[in-house]
């Protein structure tokens, strides 16, 4: 005997049905266990937030600050300095299609500075 398409999906929603009860009768049961182990030890949200190590911080409490680069590059004339990150200066582009060297313009690792770009 072959089952029907139309028995099948009235079987899928029914078994559907049933899986959401279920779901929603052990949150019930979770939530009332948590309580009950709350008011046993005398524990409120707060504090299971806060010693737990969490804490109620959004995503624009925690802004990641730009960190500063070393330079890398300087340029001998002005001073100037690149920190080999993003596009090329003029100057360096400039001196580059003059036929000088990228090396040319390269700090030495113990000299290297924080540049402010």
């Amino acid at each position: 005997m072959t089952i029907s398409i139309e028995d099948l999906i009235k079987q899928k929603e029914a078994l559907e049905k049933q899986i959401q009860e279920a779901q929603r009768a052990a949150r019930g049961e979770a939530l009332a266990k948590i309580k009950e182990l709350m008011s046993v030890h005398g524990l409120t949200v707060a504090d299971l937030a806060g010693k737990a190590g969490f804490s109620a911080v959004s995503k624009t409490d925690v802004v990641a600050t730009p960190k500063k680069v070393a330079a890398k590059y300087r340029n001998p004339e002005t001073g100037d300095t690149w920190t080999g990150r993003g596009l090329k200066p003029k100057w360096l582009q400039q001196a580059l299609a003059e036929g000088k060297s990228l090396d040319d313009f390269l700090l030495p690792v113990e000299s290297a500075e924080v540049a402010a770009e």
